[in-house]
């Protein structure tokens, strides 16, 4: 099948230069890399709230979903010389990887003409990538487990955040979980936030009358179970941003929600097709999550208390399991 021609994206003060913008990315639906273009820029100051400074790995479908993924965390030679990066180092390997750092709506739109559909950040920023300023609950149900149970676990984490006086900023995950995003200071290192998040997703568990589990390996939690998996804190641990499409047939969006909207809502709700219309009329649900700043003393003493109860701390993840690619 030949090429289309290529296009030009105005975008702010820049020009991208879209190739291929017929390329279907998502069969089920015929949609283009220029229908996920133009959903990008629908949504831009949202998305780019969700990336900015962030180092992020690229989930790239060079031949749409039909094809391949490729997850990619250096920015490939020939990036135009405004776009901005971040360099990391990888100790597994003692390798660095310069990953993009987003700034702008520009560098989001150059990503998707690198085929990128999904943009996973990381939880710290560019200025002190060892010090995450982003604490991330992520409700992650096992394959037998409900949407209903999401929901009621999801209420159980709103109530002990208020208990804690910590603001979460849920959205959906755009697959069949959810996440709650809290803003803290870039005090304390990878570890200390994982340790806390635990003993967070310990007091869910507790709470949530057996729906809910914080076991570390999969063959000791049931399939109906929901994780509170915690280790999506850990170091060079990701998951899709606010706004970010998912690589699903379906073109579902991880989706910023009201903590009322959830109980009512489904993860089919959110799409490339209908993001666009819910952004134009209430904005980016996040925008103020950097007002919201919560200290995590309070995990990280539930954690000594756990701990000195005979709680196992957190085993070490696995540092760095994927290679620069």
């Amino acid at each position: 099948m030949a090429s289309s021609p290529s296009i030009e994206i105005e975008v702010d003060d820049r020009v991208v230069r879209v190739s291929n913008p017929d390329r279907v990315y998502f069969p089920e639906s015929g949609s283009t890399k220029l229908d996920l273009v133009e959903y990008y820029l629908a949504v831009g100051d949202g998305i780019v709230n969700a990336l900015r400074e962030r180092p992020c790995m690229l989930h790239r479908f060079p031949k749409g979903l039909a094809g391949d993924k490729v997850h990619q965390k250096r920015v490939p030679a020939g990036a135009p010389p405004w776009l901005e990066t971040v360099r990391l180092h990888f100790p597994r390997w003692n390798r660095t990887a310069d990953e993009l750092c987003v700034t702008e709506l520009a560098s989001v739109i150059w990503a998707v003409q690198m085929s990128t559909v999904e943009f996973h950040p990381w939880n710290s920023r560019r200025a002190d990538t060892e010090s995450p300023d982003e604490w991330r609950i992520d409700l992650d149900p096992g394959p037998e487990c409900d949407w209903a149970t999401v929901r009621r676990v999801a209420q159980v984490a709103h109530e002990v955040l208020d208990e804690l006086g910590a603001v979460g900023f849920p959205k959906t995950s755009g697959g069949s979980g959810l996440h709650i995003y809290v803003r803290i200071p870039p005090d304390h290192g990878f570890s200390d936030v994982r340790r806390g998040a635990l003993a967070f997703a310990r007091e869910v568990e507790r709470r949530a009358g057996g729906d809910v589990t914080t076991a570390w390996w999969r063959k000791d939690r049931s399939p109906e179970e929901l994780f509170v998996d915690y280790n999506q804190n850990a170091r060079d641990h990701t998951i899709a941003a606010a706004y970010s499409v998912r690589g699903v047939a379906e073109a579902r969006v991880s989706a910023p929600v009201r903590w009322d909207e959830i109980d009512d809502c489904e993860p089919d709700d959110f799409t490339i097709f209908t993001m666009p219309a819910r952004f134009a009329e209430i904005g980016d649900l996040h925008a103020g999550i950097d007002d919201e700043v919560f200290d995590i003393a309070p995990l990280l003493e539930w954690a000594e208390r756990d701990e000195a109860a005979g709680a196992e701390p957190p085993p070490d993840p696995e540092a760095d399991a994927t290679p620069p690619a």
